[in-house]
């Protein structure tokens, strides 16, 4: 029995002294300490503070027609519900949903020319809502606020609809204190509102989804294929080999992510086959100009591998680094969550990674027909963090040779 005894606090001792051991290899390693506290931290902030289900101040375009004192009254209560917030005003319903097809607004607001007449006439005024229902929650949002809201517009405007003595009656033709001698009623609402689905009328959430798998895949495979090709040369000694030959440091960082880009295409093939194959996702948009875009992305994430590569000393230490900048991109840039109601801090952030502005190309092609001339700037975005990227690659490369 004592030496049974024996035996198990020799075993115990040994364990304690490993996990001395770890514990000392823990500490030194300030890579791993950062993950250890900056996880934990980055996802108490992103989902406490810039995740929101709660969708408000739609960005809006009003396409008014109507042009007139009572007209953009009504813009202003549109504002005043906090649904909505406007944009951009447009001169046509065209102007208005290129708009949409580039993802600038979430929703147009439609004023018809006769607005004042029928509402005055009490023959029951119509806008309608021509809402982005790319983005299921975004539509749902839009939706929800219509509902109720011709009831609180007519509420808000009565005393302009009305015969009363108030500040109204500086909108009335000279002479008059009313309108009309009676109310000619057709419709019991004064103010109806009609919200128009655009784009997925259905409602079905792969239609949205899907597009976005695209980017979420090319960024977590992308980026991990190549920060993991260069740090395992490393561990088995033939990335000094590599650099002894007479090659460009310029010319090793294009020649790393130069087959990837195909890797990258055969990636999305396989995503929009399967998306529309099992799931009837449309395709409305040009595949070559996606292509186009896509290439520009993919670029985008091989060099941010190659950056990751760089401080990184084994394959471990590059998927943790890889996550690290993943988390942000997959919570910010609008795949899971409404990008709009996000707070603006949040936003600025969402604006910098490359995913936000892919997942507008993606959509924008696909489930709107959007053309990639319409979504240059989206492509610019992504180009100049490729750029930016690819340089502080060679920067950091030229640093560990020199």
């Amino acid at each position: 029995m004592k030496g049974l005894v024996a035996r198990l606090a020799a075993s115990l001792r040994r364990i304690l002294a490993i996990a001395q051991k770890e514990l000392i290899q823990l500490a030194r390693d300030r890579l791993s300490l950062g993950f250890i506290v900056g996880i934990p931290s980055l996802q108490l902030m992103l989902f406490g503070y810039a995740i929101n289900l709660d969708v408000r101040n739609v960005p809006a375009a009003v396409v008014d027609q109507a042009e007139s004192a009572l007209s953009r009254r009504l813009v202003g209560e549109l504002e005043a519900t906090r649904a909505f917030r406007v944009r951009s005003v447009v001169r046509s319903e065209a102007g208005a949903i290129r708009l949409l097809e580039r993802s600038a607004v979430g929703v147009a607001v439609v004023i018809p020319p006769d607005f004042d007449r029928r509402l005055y006439r009490g023959r029951g005024a119509e806008i309608s809502l021509l809402a982005d229902a790319s983005n299921p929650t975004v539509e749902a949002a839009v939706t929800a606020a219509g509902s109720g809201l011709g009831a609180q517009l007519a509420a808000r405007m009565a005393p302009f609809a009305s015969g009363q003595a108030t500040a109204a009656t500086r909108a009335l033709p000279l002479g008059r204190t009313r309108y009309g001698p009676e109310s000619d009623m057709v419709r019991p609402d004064a103010i109806r509102v009609a919200v128009v689905p655009f784009y997925n009328p259905e409602r079905r959430t792969p239609v949205f989804i899907v597009p976005g798998l695209v980017g979420v895949i090319l960024t977590m495979t992308m980026m991990l294929m190549t920060a993991l090709a260069v740090v395992r040369e490393r561990e088995r000694g033939t990335f000094e080999f590599l650099i002894a030959t007479p090659v460009r440091r310029t010319e090793v960082m294009l020649g790393k992510i130069l087959p990837y880009l195909a890797v990258g295409h055969v990636q999305v093939a396989i995503v929009l086959t399967l998306g529309a194959v099992l799931f009837d996702v449309p395709i409305r948009g040009s595949l070559a100009e996606l292509a186009v875009g896509a290439a520009v992305f993919i670029a985008a994430m091989l060099t941010l591998g190659l950056v990751i590569s760089s401080p990184a000393r084994t394959q471990f230490q590059a998927v943790q680094m890889a996550f690290f900048f993943f988390l942000p991109s997959m919570l910010l840039s609008g795949f899971m969550f409404p990008f709009d109601a996000m707070p603006e801090p949040a936003q600025w952030i969402g604006e910098l990674l490359p995913l936000t502005h892919f997942l507008r190309i993606a959509r924008g092609i696909l489930l709107k027909g959007a053309s990639l001339e319409s979504l240059l700037g989206e492509v610019g975005a992504i180009a100049l963090f490729a750029v930016a990227t690819l340089a502080i690659a060679v920067r950091t490369f030229t640093k560990r040779i020199g």
